[in-house]
């Protein structure tokens, strides 16, 4: 049974995230859509697509790979996986490796499952999948397990001035 989630349009008064910071100074449209988290859930993606009722392929998930030494996120659809060769060569790199979960959380100063490509702490290289482009908004992370933000793929681009290459596999 889904969880029924909670929505609401962020407003410029109101503290959030980062992420959601980052977002409203930048005067975008977004949308947070909020859920309760389950923390027994075997995937923070997909648990938020079927709690927010979004179809997985609008849904992104935010990874970070060590890609020749230098942190990298990888944004892909939560119902596919990250290709770590493709990853590479998006950034001008030869080999991709899953970045260390704890050194994830301190660069990009969230939670692994809340990690998000907006309001990063140190801002890495991005790489948006470029399957984003088939639909008019996406949800990826709002900075913590249970947060989601809606946006157009384009602002998601220039917001973290990413790279769009086909980073995922289905």
């Amino acid at each position: 049974m889904a969880k029924k989630p909670k929505k609401q349009q962020e407003s410029g008064g109101r503290a959030g995230t980062p992420a959601t910071v980052a977002l409203t100074a930048a005067g975008v449209d977004f949308t947070v859509h909020s859920y309760d988290h389950d923390p027994s859930h075997p995937s923070y993606g997909e648990e938020a697509a079927e709690a927010m009722g979004v179809s997985p392929d609008r849904v992104f998930k935010t990874l970070v790979a060590d890609v020749d030494g230098s942190l990298v996120v990888g944004v892909v659809p939560v119902a596919g996986s990250l290709d770590l060769k493709a990853l590479a060569a998006a950034v001008g790199g030869k080999r991709a490796a899953m970045a260390d979960p704890a050194l994830a959380e301190r660069t990009t100063g969230y939670v692994r499952g809340g990690i998000s490509p907006l309001g990063q702490r140190k801002r890495l290289r991005t790489v948006l999948d470029d399957s984003a482009g088939a639909h008019a908004t996406i949800c990826v992370s709002a900075g913590r397990r249970g947060l989601e933000v809606e946006l157009s793929p384009t602002d998601l681009t220039t917001l973290t001035n990413a790279v769009l290459a086909p980073i995922g596999r289905g």
